[in-house]
């Protein structure tokens, strides 16, 4: 495992420090499970939009066509 040094507000430590605690975990701990529960939920919406897009133009099958447009046309702004 490799050690990271992170800068946080001191408000945005405290709220960090409150919530490790009532969970009965670390700093390092409750940051890591905020980073695996956004990672999963990220794969999760990615996941759900492909669903969408291939419901709207069915599935993709291979890269010809206007599978680039389709792309760009709905990617995220983030």
């Amino acid at each position: 495992m490799v050690k990271v040094m992170v800068s946080l507000p001191d408000d945005l430590l405290r709220i960090v420090d409150i919530e490790a605690g009532r969970r009965g975990t670390t700093r390092s701990g409750y940051l890591r499970e905020l980073v695996e529960e956004a990672s999963q939920r990220k794969s999760m919406l990615r996941a759900e939009r492909m669903a969408e897009i291939d419901a709207m133009d069915g599935p993709v099958t291979s890269h010809g066509g206007g599978v680039a447009e389709l792309v760009k046309a709905y990617r995220p702004e983030h």
